[in-house]
């Protein structure tokens, strides 16, 4: 038995998988396990999880592909550790998270927690510039919610732990595609749990590498808001409704525009804020450049999700959500 028990859930991410498990090599605090699932990958990690045996306490198993949520669940049957940490496989960690979380857990006496994630000093500028869409309060970085936030903090998968009774008595992920993780956090706070932000317990989260695949992401998003708010009425805020205020004010702003030029200035001031935000944080002139399309990449891809989600499920009654 170990304190920690690491579970990583894994789809055709070897190259990914490689750096996290290098990271947790590193670590300062030493007594955990990692449990790699590989999601019934086309490209299989085993090779790279082999080169770690002897170097960490480590299983791999491999599953045919049910989706992230139960491969996680499937992930912590096989643990033994006291607490659970949920990792992404795009993730790395600094040689002190497990020791930051060790400490908090203690300090707080949580029964779970949530951290936020960085970009690395190392990461391309478009992942600097997708991170930075995903955690600046000129976005929705208030929606993933801290002390310093605009909503309570509700835990993602890229970065979250809890104790493995609770894990337990809640079930585990349910079999949603998107927002699975926070049913999960929802769950925590509904089943009366105390559930801390942990701000030493950080990572650095890779995400997505292309605007594309940032689009859809964030579009899977949106949509799984109104999923979670067919289940759970109370957990849909004004705040989530924000990226679709902002898409029709957009689309608006752009058709008035061929009537009224002058009203587009009204973008232009707000993609100002964005690139000098961006520069002051980031100290990068690309990567501020790239912020400015990054931002209405996540605001409009979220907020497009979101009406579409709204019309297909609750206009015109197709509310069964993903499971």
């Amino acid at each position: 038995m170990c304190i920690y028990s690491i579970v990583i859930p894994v789809y055709n991410r070897p190259e990914e998988v490689d750096e996290l498990l290098e990271s947790l090599t590193q670590q300062t605090f030493t007594d955990f396990e990692v449990i790699i699932v590989e999601d019934g990958s086309k490209i299989p990690c085993k090779d790279v999880v082999d080169k770690y045996d002897g170097q960490l306490k480590i299983r791999y198993f491999n599953i045919e592909n049910s989706g992230p949520g139960p491969a996680r669940n499937y992930g912590v049957q096989q643990s033994s550790g006291i607490f659970v940490i949920i990792l992404d496989s795009d993730c790395i960690l600094p040689p002190s998270y497990l020791k930051s979380v060790d400490h908090s857990f203690k300090h707080y006496n949580a029964d779970a927690f949530g951290g936020a994630d960085r970009a690395h000093k190392d990461f391309s500028a478009t992942q600097k510039a997708v991170n930075y869409a995903m955690t600046s309060f000129f976005t929705t970085g208030g929606i993933r919610g801290s002390k310093k936030k605009l909503d309570k903090f509700y835990p993602r998968s890229f970065n979250m732990g809890l104790k493995k009774t609770v894990y337990e008595a809640l079930e585990g992920f349910s079999r949603m595609r998107y927002g699975e993780d926070i049913d999960f956090s929802i769950r925590i706070f509904k089943g009366g749990y105390s559930c801390h932000y942990f701000p030493d317990a950080w990572v650095y989260h890779k995400r997505r590498t292309d605007f594309r695949q940032f689009f859809r992401q964030v579009n899977h998003s949106g949509k799984a808001r109104i999923d979670l708010f067919i289940k759970y009425p109370e957990s849909l805020k004004p705040v989530h409704c924000l990226p679709a205020l902002f898409t029709v004010g957009l689309a608006i702003i752009l058709v008035a525009s061929v009537f009224y030029p002058p009203i587009l200035i009204l973008p232009v001031i707000y993609m100002v804020a964005l690139f000098v935000d961006s520069l002051m944080k980031n100290k990068s002139l690309k990567v501020a450049l790239l912020s400015v399309p990054a931002s209405f990449v996540q605001l409009t891809g979220y907020g497009t999700g979101f009406i579409s989600a709204v019309f297909s499920k609750l206009v015109f009654g197709k509310k069964k959500s993903s499971r």
